[in-house]
């Protein structure tokens, strides 16, 4: 004989569900493939009761307006700080982001605080998540060959000639997944008070998810690249350029030439004081 499975009562559904969001769940699926055209899910179905007619939902908040919410109380410490060791204690504690929860640390920034130039990606991965710092994996690597090629490092003293790295996202997502657009309002007044901060001459976004967050564009990142932006922070203008991400590069390595491309502006807008435009 059939029997109808135990219901979770509202407290453990919501615990639950909690968890799942949490861990990075974006889709429901069961632990076992079911045949719903098969006799037994129609047996099962009729077990079931006729349901009882449910009183008009209440309307109830959508769900961006929440994420609106934490990114005001973000805004609110991030005004606070006034040096870049200020930003990396806020972050330390700041815990509306639930990809603190899972990831290993924070992953703040990398490079030199004095830098003309700031290069922004889009989250930490594995190897970031285990050292603390931006872009040490193998997109790291191929980033600090990129760099080298039109003579700046991370790891140089003069400011013209070194870089300041950090992401829109200070945590890695679980399984390196995308940032979804709450994760990303929580972090987003941080990366700006960077910005104000840092004061750099140049702004270099690393992939589509900075450039889209940081220039208001919907574009793809083949249509964004190459190209030159101006946000305002601080009072102060900055130029931005748009180019490809060292991981898609490692996926798409005949894409390098655009890369170098775009390096080649960054060089020549450096030289020249400018953006090329």
């Amino acid at each position: 004989m059939l029997t109808k499975q135990k219901d979770m009562t509202p407290a453990e559904a919501a615990r639950a569900l909690n968890w799942l969001i949490e861990m990075g769940a974006d889709e429901v699926a069961g632990e076992n493939p079911v045949n719903r055209f098969g006799s037994a899910a129609k047996a099962e179905a009729a077990l079931e009761p006729p349901p009882r007619p449910e009183p008009a939902p209440r309307p109830v908040a959508a769900p961006a307006a929440a994420g609106l919410v934490v990114s005001h109380d973000a805004q609110a410490m991030a005004s606070t700080c006034n040096t870049l060791a200020d930003i990396a204690a806020a972050l330390s504690r700041f815990d509306a982001c639930p990809l603190k929860k899972t990831a290993t640390q924070l992953c703040y920034c990398d490079g030199n605080p004095e830098a003309h130039v700031m290069l922004i990606g889009e989250a930490p991965g594995r190897d970031e998540d285990v050292q603390g710092k931006p872009f040490v994996g193998r997109s790291g690597q191929l980033l600090d060959k990129m760099l080298a090629a039109i003579g700046l490092s991370r790891g140089s003293e003069d400011p013209a000639a070194s870089v300041f790295i950090t992401n829109v996202i200070f945590w890695r997502p679980p399984g390196n997944r995308t940032p979804t657009e709450q994760e990303t309002a929580m972090c987003l007044p941080f990366l700006k008070r960077t910005i104000e901060l840092q004061q750099p001459k140049a702004i270099v976004c690393l992939g589509a998810t900075p450039t889209q967050r940081l220039t208001g564009r919907t574009d793809g990142i083949l249509k964004l690249r190459g190209k030159w932006f101006e946000i305002e922070a601080g009072g102060r203008q900055v130029p931005l350029l748009a180019t490809l991400h060292p991981a898609y590069l490692l996926r798409q390595p005949a894409q390098k030439r655009l890369a170098w491309r775009d390096l080649l502006s960054l060089k020549l807008a450096l030289e020249k004081g400018s953006p090329d435009g």
